[in-house]
């Protein structure tokens, strides 16, 4: 049984692959087996081994992915949605999507910040040198000049010690941030501690908030398409959320849907409750009054994603100048705490 979660890049192209084969009319069990056939040794081709086991034993593909511990449970759920609703094949193809993104996304930031948390290394060890070696040098010299500090020249002497040791600290923090972030980076589990993370930084709050919101929408198409009740597909869908914030509204949404005395219609508790924003909410309740619910979903679904990768990609790309700039001011902070040692020896000779 597999227990290493499958990367994003691995999750895409499986899900990619059996829409292909699903669309050209291959049963799901034979899709699985051409897909890891001739393939060479990997953690992926195990999954794929195991998959094909569990589906020729009988068991549904969503069950046969649950049991081998490869895939996030949000994959598990969406597929056996799109197996209960007979639009497996689409399913897929939303997920290939998805997780295809979500790789480019952890590809970009993995690059952007991999030169900067170079230099912040480098930076460390010039600080931590200039300030327990250097500083000290200059404050035995100015001693040995003087007999002792004058009141003006030790102002200085401690200024330049001060700023050495608090540019070091600050850019040893960031150093070991942006190195527990590459290393989490590099494992699903570790994506989701930082998309938890995420979740509570203001920075990243509203796209990370668009990226769940997709999910649910995603997920809430689905089970409408299926012909159940918007009572249910609303319970299923919110039990796919993994945000906090927007899990205890959807809750909200639910109770007011099956609460007697309300009895609020799926569209109208999503924008009572300003689920979506106004003009996306009015696009729901105009679907749900034409029956076009479906397809209004999964539009919705589609560009709350799209948003939200525009929104990541913002953030993103204002890391390295942001960096740049610490950067900077940390090799200013040191030449300042270089120089004033400096000033208060020429103040003494003068």
């Amino acid at each position: 049984m597999a227990t290493k979660m499958l990367e994003s890049s691995a999750l895409s192209a499986f899900c990619e692959s059996l829409a292909i084969m699903f669309s050209a009319g291959i049963q799901t069990d034979e899709a699985v087996y051409l897909l890891s056939d001739n393939m060479e040794d990997s953690d992926f081709k195990r999954t794929c081994d195991e998959v094909y086991r569990q589906l020729i034993a009988g068991y549904p593909l969503a069950r046969s992915l649950e049991v081998t511990g490869a895939f996030p449970q949000h994959v598990v759920n969406m597929v056996g949605a799109g197996e209960f609703s007979g639009r497996l094949e689409n399913v897929l193809a939303s997920l290939a999507k998805y997780y295809d993104e979500e790789n480019r996304l952890f590809s970009k930031v993995k690059s952007a910040i991999a030169y900067p948390a170079a230099l912040l290394a480098v930076m460390c060890v010039i600080l931590l040198f200039t300030t327990a070696v250097i500083l000290p040098v200059f404050v035995n010299v100015y001693s040995s000049l003087t007999g002792d500090l004058a009141t003006g020249s030790y102002a200085f002497v401690n200024a330049s010690i001060l700023i050495g040791w608090i540019a070091f600290v600050i850019t040893l923090a960031c150093t070991i941030a942006v190195i527990m972030g590459i290393v989490l980076s590099r494992s699903q589990r570790g994506r989701l501690k930082l998309l938890t993370l995420f979740e509570h930084l203001p920075i990243s709050r509203t796209p990370m908030r668009q990226m769940a919101l997709g999910r649910f929408t995603s997920a809430l198409g689905t089970y409408v398409a299926s012909g159940i009740d918007t009572n249910l597909a609303m319970c299923e869908a919110t039990k796919m959320v993994d945000h906090a914030s927007l899990g205890r509204e959807l809750a909200t949404v639910r109770e007011e849907m099956v609460d007697p005395a309300q009895a609020k219609s799926l569209a109208q508790a999503i924008y009572d409750n300003n689920i979506y924003e106004p003009i996306y909410a009015r696009m729901l309740v105009i679907g749900s009054r034409s029956g076009s619910t479906e397809a209004v979903l999964e539009r919705l679904s589609d560009t709350f994603f799209d948003d939200s990768v525009v929104q990541v990609d913002g953030i993103i790309d204002n890391v390295e100048p942001t960096l740049a700039a610490f950067l900077t001011v940390s090799v200013g902070a040191t030449l300042i705490a270089v120089m004033l040692p400096l000033i208060g020896i020429m103040g003494s000779i003068g």
